[in-house]
């Protein structure tokens, strides 16, 4: 009986201890100041566009930048609503550590296409089928859409056709150009070989894509690369190649 006592006993302090070291470790030292903001890209692999100089920027503009003022006047709430509103930023959250730095956590949008269309509009389309401004600092390698494009049939059609391409390591290397037709069907201009895709209209355009790769596999390695100048996949059961001429 007396050992259970003791143990209790001995079970309470650690306890005790325990909760009066975390509350000592959380606890802010009176007058704290923000002494630095770090800011994290989770996704640089992709793209790289937002900078710490450019937070700072949004910030100060809005007085609302946290380095040297009292960490416990800093909301970070505040802070994410007003960084959520920058065009290049998807998801941001803000908070404090207890060395008296803020941390800003960013996920950027990440473009997939640049469309440069004949209407004279110029832009990037994103991971989520939303337009993001030209002057984005994109340094990732991205197919241009060029042609008659109206922005919806870009949102809609062209957004599901640049997922696939950022998920197809073997066409997202390959394809250089999109170009949109007058009756919106597409044409696709490939890094390797001189030659045109005629894909028709984008529906269905995964199997169309396969049977090229086939063909490509099958028949551009044995007769070359330059034999065609066009390689037409528009029906379902064909492939219709037209010879260059000499």
């Amino acid at each position: 009986m007396l050992k259970r006592i003791l143990l209790s006993i001995v079970l309470l302090l650690v306890i005790a201890y325990l909760v009066v070291a975390i509350t000592a470790f959380n606890r802010k030292p009176a007058g704290q100041v923000c002494r630095d903001m770090e800011l994290v890209i989770k996704d640089t692999v992709y793209a790289g566009f937002i900078t710490k100089k450019e937070v700072s920027g949004m910030l100060e503009k809005k007085g609302i930048y946290p380095v040297g003022k009292p960490m416990d006047r800093i909301r970070s709430k505040t802070l994410e609503r007003e960084l959520a509103k920058h065009p290049l930023i998807d998801e941001v959250e803000c908070y404090k550590t207890p060395s008296g730095i803020l941390c800003v956590e960013v996920s950027q949008r990440i473009p997939i296409l640049r469309v440069m269309s004949a209407n004279g509009e110029n832009y990037y389309l994103d991971n989520k089928g939303t337009v993001m401004p030209p002057d984005a600092k994109c340094v990732a390698h991205l197919a241009i859409v060029t042609g008659r494009v109206e922005k919806s049939f870009a949102m809609r059609d062209l957004y599901k056709f640049g997922v696939f391409l950022q998920n197809n390591k073997f066409w997202d290397a390959q394809i250089e150009q999109i170009h949109v037709l007058s009756d919106k069907n597409v044409e696709l201009v490939p890094r390797v070989g001189d030659h045109i895709i005629y894909l028709g209209k984008l529906d269905g355009f995964e199997r169309k894509l396969e049977r090229v790769k086939a063909f490509y596999e099958r028949g551009l390695n044995q007769v070359g690369w330059n034999k065609y100048s066009r390689i037409n996949v528009e029906f379902s059961n064909q492939i219709i190649c037209t010879k260059r001429e000499n």
